[in-house]
């Protein structure tokens, strides 16, 4: 049997980098090279070799985390080259990237989320931006880029004194600012796999931060000791079978396709949506393998399945060049 030709596409240039190199280093050792041959690419240096390879390649796995691989960038490069790949396609990568378009998204869906407001650095000054912020959302308050990964930029007002140095960490890493009502509760993570058959959510993730931080922020995520991940998360069985239909509904309404994660926190109302990522983490420590292997998938069968199903649905390849 011939061994399935697989591109890795990983590190990219974006704040993610080196989780991004991580999570490609983990996906090459779990896949044997009995079953396949492995190309491994980065963007920055790679991307001629990988137009000349792309003919006699089968299916790549985009591990690019941030811009130019969860924003729809590397997704169109792809496809202009023919290759089927992992993940969603062009459009439903950028609504994801972008927090304000999920949001408006899930809204419309009838998907729970908290109130928030747009700040633009190009339209607003700092002033005029708390001030909207204040009224229209109060504090305490989460404020966020809209457009970046892994909680960069992310901080938790509890009072206008510390506006100021937070709206700058959120406009180094974005024109756009998200503000977003502070949800105090329980936070919780839900992958979804998908196959021909159709979506399924795997066992929800309960993220615990250490004592002293307030939320799931970047060292939270990627710090040993930072923080707890309890897969399956203790919930009542109806919470669970209640967030996994939330979990599975965002990823159709999206245009998901293979994988996602979307964020949840449980407050006293309820479960609400916080973001959909479409490229979740692979690294040694990451949530997306972890509730694989609590629903009985290895890391080598989840890529399979991966793998399989993005050359079942691959994107519309219909201006794209005829493969080899």
């Amino acid at each position: 049997m011939r061994r399935l030709r697989v591109a890795l596409v990983f590190g990219g240039n974006s704040t993610e980098r080196e989780v991004s190199l991580a999570s490609g280093q983990e996906v090459a050792r779990a896949l044997s090279p009995d079953l396949y041959e492995v190309s491994r690419y980065d963007p920055p240096r790679d991307l001629a070799r990988l137009i000349a390879d792309a003919p006699s390649l089968d299916v790549a796995f985009p591990l690019l985390h941030g811009r130019g691989g969860e924003d729809g960038s590397i997704q169109g490069f792809l496809n202009l080259l023919g290759l089927p790949y992992v993940g969603s396609g062009v459009l439903a990568s950028a609504q994801c990237m972008d927090k304000r378009a999920t949001k408006n998204i899930y809204r419309q869906s009838g998907l729970p989320v908290a109130p928030d407001a747009l700040l633009s650095q190009k339209e607003l000054s700092p002033q005029e931006a708390l001030e909207i912020a204040a009224r229209e959302i109060g504090f305490p308050l989460a404020l966020k880029p809209v457009d970046q990964g892994s909680s960069v930029g992310l901080s938790i007002l509890f009072g206008p004194e510390e506006w100021p140095g937070a709206l700058q960490r959120a406009w180094d890493a974005s024109p756009l600012a998200l503000a977003e009502k502070y949800l105090a509760g329980r936070e919780f993570s839900v992958p979804v796999l998908e196959s021909a058959a159709g979506a399924t959510s795997l066992p929800p993730i309960e993220i615990v931060p250490a004592p002293g931080r307030v939320f799931f922020d970047y060292a939270a995520k990627y710090e040993p000791g930072e923080s707890r991940e309890i897969c399956p998360a203790p919930l009542a069985p109806d919470e669970t079978a209640a967030i996994g239909e939330l979990a599975i509904r965002a990823h159709l309404a999206l245009g998901c396709r293979g994988l996602s994660r979307t964020d949840f926190i449980l407050t006293e109302e309820g479960f609400r949506l916080l973001e959909t990522n479409t490229l979740p983490g692979f690294t040694a420590g990451s949530l997306y393998p972890l509730s694989a292997r609590a629903y009985g998938l290895s890391l080598p069968e989840l890529l399979g399945k991966l793998f399989a199903f993005a050359l079942e649905a691959p994107p519309d390849f219909s201006s794209a060049p005829a493969r080899a």
